[in-house]
């Protein structure tokens, strides 16, 4: 009886690039993603988006406990309308519009820090790369995006709020 050999050849991990290409984009995508929003935001309405910007600034905890509430009950309702089979289409519309109100709050949260670091008198612009560039920050250190999930909270409870 022949046996077969088979050799194998020792390749180095590149899981380190793995992360830093995992953790860079995430930091592009949270950096163009704020600066998209936000720039839509402030060019659409100016005086909304600055309205949701002193609500952030009045009661940051409040908006915070109100977003966190209000994403762990849509998330269980989502579940629940999955479950049912039925209610999927509906599921997925309500995740779709939680994606794009958590976008918005994001942004304007991340605006607020920005608008109090350097203002917008002169203008949207530098406050606009400024917010962006703290949420890519965040992303890109890891740890910063449990921070910066805090601070998308605050938006988005904001935001839900003025809704309902």
């Amino acid at each position: 009886m022949k046996s077969i050999v088979l050799q194998t050849f020792d390749t180095p991990d590149p899981g380190g690039i793995d992360i830093a290409f995992s953790l860079g984009g995430g930091a592009a995508s949270a950096f163009l993603s704020t600066l998209l929003v936000g720039a839509i935001l402030v060019a659409l309405a100016p005086d909304y988006t600055e309205q949701r910007i002193a609500e952030v600034r009045e009661n940051p905890v409040g908006a915070f406990v109100y977003g966190v509430v209000s994403l762990i009950a849509l998330l269980l309702l989502s579940l629940v309308l999955f479950i049912t089979i039925i209610g999927v289409p509906v599921a997925v519309a309500l995740l779709v519009l939680a994606i794009v109100l958590w976008a918005v709050g994001a942004a304007i949260a991340f605006l607020a820090i920005a608008d109090s670091l350097v203002g917008h008198d002169d203008g949207w612009f530098l406050t606009l790369v400024i917010a962006a560039g703290i949420n890519g920050g965040l992303a890109l250190t890891g740890i910063g995006g449990l921070v910066s999930f805090f601070v998308g909270a605050v938006g988005f409870g904001t935001v839900l709020r003025n809704l309902l």
